[in-house]
C-alpha cells in the first residue's frame, strides 16, 4: 500500500509498505494491505513502517491524523522526526 507522512513544512515520507503501525489517541493499532476506509486521530509516538523485504523504519511524530482509503494511507502530522 501507498503511505504519505506529511507535516506542515515537508513531507517526511512517502513509499510502498505491508504495514503501519500508528500510537491511535485511543491506543495503538495496524493497518495493513486490503485495510478498511479508516480515519483516525494520533498522539504523540512512533510510526512503525514495515517494507516489502522486511525492513522497518521509525518516524517519530508529534500527533496528527491518519486516513485509509482503497491502499492508500495518509498521515497528516503536527511534526515529525524520521
Amino acid at each position: 500500500m501507498h503511505l504519505e507522512i506529511i507535516t506542515p513544512d515537508r513531507k517526511v515520507f512517502e513509499g510502498e509498505v505491508t504495514a503501519a503501525q500508528f500510537p491511535g489517541a485511543n491506543g495503538s493499532f495496524e493497518v495493513l494491505n486490503n485495510h478498511a476506509p479508516l480515519i483516525a486521530a494520533l498522539k504523540a509516538g512512533d510510526v512503525t513502517l514495515t517494507g516489502g523485504a522486511g525492513g522497518r523504519e521509525v518516524i517519530r511524530i508529534e500527533g496528527g491524523v491518519v486516513e485509509v482509503l482503497r491502499n492508500n494511507v495518509i498521515v497528516l502530522a503536527e511534526g515529525a522526526v524520521a
